[in-house]
C-alpha cells in the first residue's frame, strides 16, 4: 500500500493487554482510498504501553516506501510521547524530568525511525481519537488488538524492553 505525494495513508492502531503487564496483542488498519490493510500481532508478556506503540511502528514499517501518513491513535502516551516529549528525552540523555529512565527507550527509538522514514514524503501527522466511542476504525482496531491478546499462547515471544541495563537502567 502506497501513496502519492498529495492523499495520506490513514492508519488507526491500537493496543490491548489482559493485565498490565500479561498477554497483549497490537492491531492497524491501514487505509489509501479504497483499499484496506489490517495488520496484528502479540506476546504473551507485555505492557499496553508497548502495544500501542508496537502498533504504530509495525503500521509505519508496513508501508512499502515513504508516505505522508496521517496516524490515529486513542493513547495519548503514544502521541504525546513522539510528538511532546522524545526530543526532551533525548537531551536529556534518555531520562525524564525527574531523572528516571525512560520507559520503553527500545520502541521509541523504533517508533522514531520508522516516523523519520516518511519525513521526506510529508511525514507523520498524529491524531488522537477517543476510544470505545464509536469511531468504527478505532473500534475495529481495538476488536483485532483484544483478540490477539485472547489468542496468546505459551510459544508466543515476551515483549521486553531490550538492552537495558541492571545498574543505570539506560540501554545498552
Amino acid at each position: 500500500m502506497t501513496a502519492n505525494a498529495s492523499t495520506p495513508v490513514v492508519i488507526y492502531t491500537d493496543g490491548a493487554c489482559l493485565g498490565n503487564p500479561g498477554p497483549g496483542g497490537w492491531a492497524a488498519i491501514l487505509r489509501y482510498g479504497e483499499h484496506e490493510k489490517e495488520l496484528s500481532g502479540r506476546f504473551r508478556q507485555t505492557t499496553n504501553n508497548r502495544m500501542e506503540m508496537r502498533a504504530a511502528i509495525e503500521a509505519l514499517n508496513g508501508l512499502k516506501r515513504p508516505c505522508p501518513v496521517e496516524l490515529f491513535t486513542d493513547s495519548s502516551y503514544l502521541r504525546d510521547g513522539i510528538t511532546k516529549w522524545v526530543k526532551g528525552w533525548q537531551r536529556n540523555g534518555w531520562r525524564t524530568a525527574s531523572k528516571q529512565p525512560v520507559k520503553n527507550q527500545d520502541l521509541w527509538r523504533a517508533l522514531m525511525a520508522a516516523v523519520a522514514r516518511h519525513a521526506d514524503a510529508g511525514g507523520v501527522a498524529w491524531r488522537w481519537t477517543k476510544g470505545h466511542a464509536g469511531d468504527a476504525y478505532n473500534e475495529r482496531a481495538d476488536t483485532l488488538a483484544s483478540l490477539e491478546a485472547a489468542r496468546t499462547t505459551a510459544d508466543d515471544p515476551v515483549d521486553e524492553e531490550t538492552g537495558r541495563d541492571d545498574q543505570t537502567g539506560l540501554l545498552v
